[in-house]
């Protein structure tokens, strides 16, 4: 064969290449695959009837506390090293930090209601116990414990403030109610947090109660209560919020059910390396309510401006919110940083109090959607670092109007000087977006990610590539990024 002929060859064999690997791609055979979750759906063993049992009056909620516990010997001593009890977690190692760090709603500050500490009673309404109301409070009395929160089946229990039941609530009904935790349970706190319906999560609200499949696939078609997923064993609930955790031990994952390579499609499959189940399966949050995106501290106190929940209130500021909202999508790992009191700002620049660990480098790092939540919050001028005032106290904000007072009684109560001098900083919180999964028909196409003109929906340079993966390829085998035009010779 003479060498022109090979030429052609060649060049016809490229060619071939060019049409027919595609093509084979599009059209090769769905991979075979072993998702069978129900395998892995705990089972749900029957509860006791326990009308009969606690037919009685009850003085106080403590005596219903220790009704229970005359048959349920040793509950409390689980619940007393539970982070529903201790809103503490062990110190543990955090990227950039010489030593452990112990974390949990006891002591760190978010950009919502700012912090617990002198604000004890109002935060506390949503604690798993009764009486919190000051930093005396005994973790090793375990009468204070509150069964009836988590196991009320009547409907009709409502905490108040300090954690107590609220006046009316009658606890013979609540007590003789009482069975297996649902989604009622865990929702009258988890999807009330800072203050209200949908504020904190975008996630979880009270759609959820009683939600259709196009809300949430899981809970609406299947009815999961949360414990089917947040799996408990000796009071001890698996998941964790990086709103105030600083590691992922005890972390829940979609892979607890489902194979690893779910899908039918191997291109599908393909993008389980680089992004979470949650990016292409949950398209929006805040389905059925808004959720709080934005609160600025610093417009707090106008008794002129007109009050509505979702715009403004005197003893909180201005707000945004929004509904059906799109996630931000950022590299995650399961961990994140975090804002500690004391922590040096500088107040020209967003602080991120819990920003998500993770980078295209990064190997155990997923591409993940998140609520951002931003504010404008109090800090000190000439210490440069974030305070947190008093709210809800005697002397606090929401009490008196005086910044400059509640910021004093609120340095008492942390430790935390106060210079005198205050002013407003912008901050942010991320929220991973993991509950409101949508069903299959409804999860992100290829479009949507991969528009045209780059008008998808991810941001591909801020993710660190050098443009949509279809065209540069995936982390793993990107093409180099092209020399900026400044850049040439």
């Amino acid at each position: 064969m003479s060498a022109r002929s090979l030429r052609w060859l060649w060049i016809w064999a490229g060619i071939a290449a060019v049409i027919l690997l595609p093509l084979f791609w599009v059209f090769s055979p769905p991979s075979v695959t072993g998702d069978s979750p129900w395998d892995s759906v705990p089972g749900r063993l029957p509860g006791v009837e326990h009308t009969a049992l606690l037919d009685q009056s009850f003085a106080s909620p403590q005596a219903v506390t220790a009704r229970c516990l005359e048959c349920h010997d040793g509950v409390d001593q689980d619940l007393r090293h539970s982070s529903h009890w201790t809103w503490d977690r062990p110190p543990v190692a955090v990227a950039g930090r010489s030593e452990p760090v112990s974390g949990g709603k006891r002591n760190v500050i978010n950009n919502f209601c700012i912090g617990i500490q002198g604000n004890w009673a109002s935060c506390t309404a949503c604690h798993a116990g009764y009486g919190w109301t000051d930093a005396s409070y005994d973790f090793d009395a375990t009468e204070n414990i509150d069964c009836l929160v988590c196991h009320d089946g009547s409907g009709t229990y409502v905490k108040g403030n300090a954690g107590l039941p609220v006046d009316g609530v009658d606890l013979r009904e609540v007590a003789m109610s009482v069975g297996k935790p649902g989604r009622n349970n865990c929702g009258s706190c988890h999807f009330n947090g800072g203050g209200g319906d949908a504020v904190k999560h975008g996630d979880l609200d009270s759609s959820l109660f009683y939600p259709s499949e196009n809300v949430d696939v899981h809970m609406g078609r299947f009815d999961f209560v949360c414990t089917d997923c947040h799996r408990t064993r000796d009071h001890q609930i698996a998941g964790r919020s990086t709103s105030v955790s600083m590691d992922n031990e005890n972390q829940i994952h979609c892979t607890d059910c489902h194979d690893r390579a779910p899908h039918r499609e191997r291109r599908l499959n393909s993008h389980g390396g680089a992004l979470a189940c949650q990016t292409c399966h949950i398209p929006e949050t805040a389905r059925r309510r808004a959720t709080k995106t934005h609160w600025d501290w610093s417009t707090a106190g106008d008794e002129s401006r007109e009050e509505d929940d979702h715009q403004y209130l005197r003893i909180k500021g201005s707000f945004a919110y929004e509904q059906q909202l799109k996630p931000s999508y950022m590299w995650f790992n399961g961990k994140a940083s975090r804002y500690i009191l004391g922590d040096p700002i500088d107040p020209n620049e967003v602080t991120a109090l819990n920003a998500p660990l993770g980078s295209i480098e990064d190997p155990e790092a997923r591409i993940w959607p998140f609520k951002v939540h931003r504010a404008s919050q109090v800090y000190d001028r000439l210490n440069r670092y974030l305070l947190q005032p008093e709210t809800s106290g005697p002397r606090g904000f929401w009490k008196n109007f005086d910044w400059d007072r509640a910021l004093r009684s609120g340095s008492q109560h942390t430790g935390l000087a106060y210079s005198g001098d205050y002013g407003f900083t912008d901050t942010s919180m991320y929220w991973p977006q993991t509950h409101m999964v949508a069903p299959k028909e409804q999860a992100l196409q290829c479009i949507d990610c991969h528009g045209e003109e780059g008008k998808g929906r991810l941001d591909w340079q801020s993710l660190g590539y050098p443009g949509d993966p279809v065209r540069w390829g995936g982390r793993g085998n990107m093409a180099p990024r092209p020399t900026p035009p400044e850049a040439r010779p």
